[in-house]
């Protein structure tokens, strides 16, 4: 039977029927996921509510949720999500989204504000969770994020406005909480679209001016780079170790990044020139070059880049795809280097800094042993 199916030569209006149903499926699990989630962030946030309001406002004694929790698991063996920790990440997650969803203050952060109406027998009511001040696709944003990465961003963030900012990328990315815990540590909100860059003039395109703004950050934090001299990092070092760490350099960069090479070879005039790395975006379905340089940024990079992007657009970038685009990566910059740099320069590119493991900030330099006194004590 397999060997039939191999030796089947699909026509064009077979193959279009599979990749149709293939997509129906697919799109249907998918559907199905968000309804669930949808179904189990409404009754955690409804769980969250009655929580809120009885352990909050009402002397229920010492260590209640806990005899909560375990008595939920006597009376249904096998229950999942509802340890003591989980029931007070939805009480967090209730008095964090509250305001939003009731368009009106039920339980403040001062324990001010009206009660949630419980009903006869403090009885809970599910409701869909539904906002009116939230536009309809950050709405679906937000009931399209599990429970676990709502609840690492409301530990972690206070503002509103940064909290829906990591829930729609969270969305729109599909990032694992891994993921997530990695760009709320590096402060992403703060450093997403700040990169000196010349998109405003070299890409026309409105809509991926934005999406290219939106892809770069200012400043990289190479966690996985181990050097006890950052001063004194050699350049081959560093593409040597974040090619050994592809996967955390790619976290770093954010979603939609494909690897295709490092030290990636281009010919021009029968002579050889080796790019540090090569990526494909596909958001921005573009080729996007990484120069890595270990000191302060020269004006000459730029010169540099812009004829590898020259060559990457004539033999390399197909007919679909969108003009490529250079990063240099370097240690620090000077603004007005940069933007003297790419004045005249008609290829899209920018300039990012980064920041490695042994860059520890003042404060705790001294705390930590150096690498001959762990050797000493080893």
């Amino acid at each position: 039977m397999k060997k039939d199916i191999e030796n089947l030569k699909l026509s064009s209006e077979l193959r279009g029927a599979v990749d149709a149903i293939k997509s129906a499926i697919l799109e249907s699990r998918y559907r199905a996921a968000r309804l669930v989630n949808k179904e189990v962030l409404a009754l955690y946030y409804a769980i969250g509510g009655y929580i809120s309001s009885q352990s909050r406002l009402v002397s229920w004694g010492a260590n209640a949720i806990g005899t909560i929790s375990t008595l939920l698991q006597q009376e249904l063996p096998g229950l999942r999500g509802f340890s003591e920790t989980n029931i007070k990440r939805m009480r967090l997650f209730y008095e964090a989204w509250c305001r939003l969803f009731e368009n009106r203050p039920l339980i403040a952060d001062d324990l001010s504000g009206d009660i949630i109406p419980l009903g006869e027998n403090s009885q809970i009511i599910i409701r869909p969770l539904l906002a009116d001040e939230l536009p309809a696709n950050l709405l679906d944003a937000f009931l399209a994020v599990g429970f676990s990465h709502h609840s690492e961003i409301i530990a972690k963030v206070k503002d509103i406005d940064q909290r829906l900012f990591y829930i729609e990328q969270c969305a729109i990315g599909f990032w694992s909480k891994e993921k997530l815990i990695y760009n709320l540590k590096d402060n992403l909100f703060e450093k997403k679209g700040m990169m000196p860059n010349n998109f405003i003039k070299t890409i026309t395109n409105t809509d991926l001016r934005n999406k290219s703004l939106l892809s770069f950050k200012d400043e990289y934090f190479l966690d996985f780079v181990n050097i006890e001299d950052p001063d004194e990092i050699d350049e081959r070092v560093l593409e040597q170790q974040i090619v050994h760490n592809i996967k955390n350099f790619i976290m770093a960069l954010g979603g939609d990044f494909s690897f295709m090479g490092n030290q990636y070879r281009i010919v021009v005039d029968e002579k050889e020139y080796f790019i540090d790395l090569l990526f494909f975006n596909r958001r921005l379905q573009a080729l996007v070059a990484i120069e890595l340089k270990r000191g302060e940024f020269r004006p000459e990079y730029a010169g540099k880049l812009n004829f590898y992007l020259s060559a990457l657009d004539e033999y390399v970038k197909l007919p679909n795809e969108n003009s490529s685009i250079g990063i240099v990566l370097c240690k620090n910059k000077d603004e007005k280097t940069v933007e003297f740099a790419f004045r005249d320069i008609h290829k899209p590119m920018g300039v990012a800094t980064y920041r490695t493991s042994a860059e520890l900030p003042k404060q705790y330099q001294g705390i930590l042993p150096t690498p001959e006194e762990l050797m000493k004590l080893m």
